[in-house]
């Protein structure tokens, strides 16, 4: 019985194999519940909605902040609808004295637009110390002492939590604080442009900030000429000019309501300090709340025990019912109790856990991608048969953004509108392989650009192609040889690359913020695409803050750069070659510097137009002279590929709207049993082991026994 022991002290350890899976990271029992699991690799910095304008903040914040507006989860072309607005506001427009356009008016020469926004009622905040009242009506934190704040170090920390009705007031003061600097918001100069009085509000409360500090200073006491509440539910907002764009913003979480309260309470003494912020801990209406803020390892979402309801669509594309993403119509949102975002620095960790199953869903990294893409021989991609036996699906979507190579049109080599430096760029353009490129660096994961307009964006035409860098060869654009390239750079004057007017070999300069082994194979493959040319180029990397300084004041000569889209109109990717937004002299985002007069005009006609043939015939004009002038080499669309488990539901990108998780639903127990089957302790090792032992160690005791037998029976004592 001795010799058995060790063998029964290990079946404990056997029998727990049939529980919970022994690297489970999550708390036992949480996997058969209603959870989402995800993760994230850095912290988000700024959780405050006047701030916040990176997609890993947006993660965060869109599921707690409604603007009026959202996008429709499932139709495409993206269409606004109403979240917390009653309507899609129409814009009203205005003459110089306010009064309103006559039907048969020119719109586009009217003064002002006016957007009139209503609101639900009865719609309500999560609950939140700085919404916490006593029995007299009295906030219970907005006189906090340093002695109040003691044993004070996060917000969950105070025991009283309050709520109130969201009001139009609340989204008023939040487009003034988009305007304070203190806050820095990101979008404060474009507003400027465009909402009447907001420049002049700004250095109205830059002027205050100076003679009473940087404490607290209610909004609610100075009026924004431009924003007015009306009542309780409504308020008005008016722009300068026409600007139809301006909807759209009110769909990000900039135009978020913010109660004053909040502000109130996160501005007292010692509240920094602690890191209780809005940078920390947001406050909103949406369908969760922030349950927990430990950038070092997790961040949770909950249910918002407040939230005012919302249901799943009834309606989508005529594809989504086959595909099952309308089985949830009607039902009440969110579908989800909690999102648990695990931190993740390391793609392989992070990999191998979503292949475990705890993560629902991941992206694909280039490490990871041949292991669960394959390409079928038309060029099509599919999961690879691991990932198919697994029960994972494979989404993709080319994203509303564009990847491009930048000319600087104020330099005297490839800038300006002089024929030798238009055929060079053209020349470049057909040498410098994007095909290549996006086989090679990103997995076949792009598609080649013909201009600057994604797929899904108003103005984009399936099949068109730039014929001066592509013929078209049955429906599909080849890029034309390299001896066209060649003939090119003859007729330019740098036949092989000499430039005829030195008799000096042609070098050019590429400005980039990279470093590290992948970016000096890309770099490399760069110099070769030049190399075919016979053009030298030399590669000037920089840190990025040193790069922005060099677009700035225009001494770069080329560079790469991207843009993803603020909102689904063609407006917001042409502006970005519009003249007047030129980077060196008007500090705009046109980082070419690009300014053709045509162009400029037809900008103008095309960006307060809607939808229809006549602003689509503006675009195809605009489109000609962007592909003859080449300030761009229009690079390409990227592709996002994600992997989802079969427990997880309503996968449909929508490249728009970053308030999805509540469209989101996860079959627990499918989960937790698949977790189980994946994650199962393989234990026949260390059986193994343990009988080999007992074989090795039999012997030595059978000896050990007999000797002490011996010994007893020399002593004439009996055997033990």
């Amino acid at each position: 019985m001795r010799l058995l022991a060790p063998f029964l002290l290990l079946l404990p350890l056997l029998l727990a194999g049939c529980g919970e899976p022994w690297n489970n990271p999550y708390a036992e029992g949480d996997g058969g519940a209603n959870y989402l699991y995800s993760s994230f690799s850095e912290r988000p910095k700024h959780l405050d909605p006047a701030r916040s304008y990176s997609s890993n903040e947006y993660q965060f914040i869109a599921q707690i902040y409604e603007p009026p507006l959202q996008y429709h989860f499932l139709k495409r072309p993206y269409q606004l609808v109403p979240l917390t607005a009653e309507a899609v506001p129409e814009p009203r427009f205005l003459d110089a004295q306010g009064q309103p356009l006559s039907a048969d008016a020119d719109i586009s020469q009217a003064a002002f637009s006016e957007y009139l926004i209503r609101i639900q009622p009865g719609i309500r905040y999560q609950p939140h110390p700085a919404l916490a009242q006593d029995d007299q009506g009295n906030y219970r934190y907005h006189g906090l002492t340093e002695a109040d704040l003691l044993g004070i170090n996060r917000l969950q920390d105070f025991p009283e939590t309050g709520s109130r009705e969201l009001t139009a007031a609340d989204y008023v003061y939040q487009i003034k604080r988009l305007a304070f600097a203190r806050n820095h918001s990101p979008i404060a100069g474009l507003m400027g442009d465009y909402i009447e009085g907001f420049s002049e509000f700004a250095e109205r409360l830059s002027a205050l900030e100076k003679e009473r500090g940087d404490g607290f200073i209610d909004l609610r006491e100075l009026e924004l000429s431009g924003v007015k509440q009306l009542d309780d539910y409504s308020y008005r907002i008016r722009i300068k000019g026409v600007y139809p764009q301006f909807v759209y913003w009110l769909a990000m979480p900039f135009f978020a309501p913010m109660p004053w309260e909040a502000e109130r309470f996160y501005q007292q003494p010692g509240m920094a300090e602690r890191n209780i912020s809005l940078d920390w801990y947001p406050i909103g209406t949406g369908p969760f709340f922030l349950a927990e803020n430990n950038p070092n390892l997790r961040m949770v979402l909950a249910r918002n025990p407040n939230f005012h309801g919302e249901t799943y669509p009834s309606e989508g594309d005529p594809a989504d019912a086959e595909a099952g993403l309308l089985a949830d119509a009607g039902k009440p949102l969110p579908l989800i109790e909690r999102a648990i975002y695990s931190l993740e620095k390391e793609d392989i960790p992070y990999w191998n856990k979503f292949l475990q199953g705890y993560y629902d869903t991941s992206g694909i990294t280039s490490d990871s991608f041949d292991q669960a893409v394959q390409f079928s021989g038309q060029g099509d991609a599919g999961l690879t048969d691991d990932m198919q036996a697994k029960g994972i699906g494979l989404v993709t979507a080319v994203t509303t953004s564009v990847m491009y190579f930048g000319f600087n049109m104020l330099d005297p080599v490839v800038g300006g509108d002089s024929e030798r430096a238009r055929l060079l760029r053209r020349a470049i353009s057909i040498a410098l392989d994007y095909e290549e490129y996006i086989a090679i660096f990103a997995n076949g994961r792009g598609v080649t650009a013909q201009g600057p307009l994604p797929p899904g964006i108003f103005g984009h035409r399936d099949g068109d192609i730039n014929g001066y860098v592509f013929d078209g060869k049955e429906g599909q654009p080849q890029r034309q040889p390299l001896a066209e390239a060649e003939r090119l750079m003859a007729q330019a004057g740098y036949p092989g690359g000499i430039d005829q007017q030195n008799g000096k070999p042609l070098v050019l300069y590429f400005d980039v913020a990279a470093s590290g082994p992948d970016a000096k194979a890309r770099l490399g493959w760069l110099r070769k695409q030049f190399a075919k040319l016979g053009i030298q180029l030399v590669l000037r990397s920089t840190d990025y803050n040193r790069f922005q300084e060099k677009m700035r004041k225009g001494t770069g000569q080329m560079f790469w750069w991207g843009w993803n889209a603020d909102y689904p109109d063609p407006e917001n990717f042409f502006f970005l070659l519009y003249g007047p937004q030129g980077k060196v002299e008007q500090g705009g985002e046109n980082a070419s510097n690009y300014a053709n007069p045509e162009f400029d005009r037809l900008f103008e006609q095309m960006k307060n137009r809607v939808n229809g043939p006549e602003r689509q015939q503006i675009i195809d004009q605009m489109l000609e002279i962007l592909r003859r002038d080449a300030p761009w080499i229009w690079g390409y669309f990227p592709k996002a590929f994600s992997l989802h488990h079969g427990w997880y539901y309503n996968v449909k990108p929508n490249l728009m709207a970053n308030n999805t998780l509540k469209y989101k639903r996860v079959d627990a127990a499918q989960r937790q049993q698949m977790r189980q089957q994946w994650n199962a302790p393989v234990l026949w090792p260390l059986a193994a082991a343990l009988i080999l032992l007992i074989l090795l160690v039999l012997p030595a005791v059978r000896s050990h026994r007999q000797r002490e037998r011996s010994r007893a029976l020399e002593q004439g004592r009996p055997p033990a």
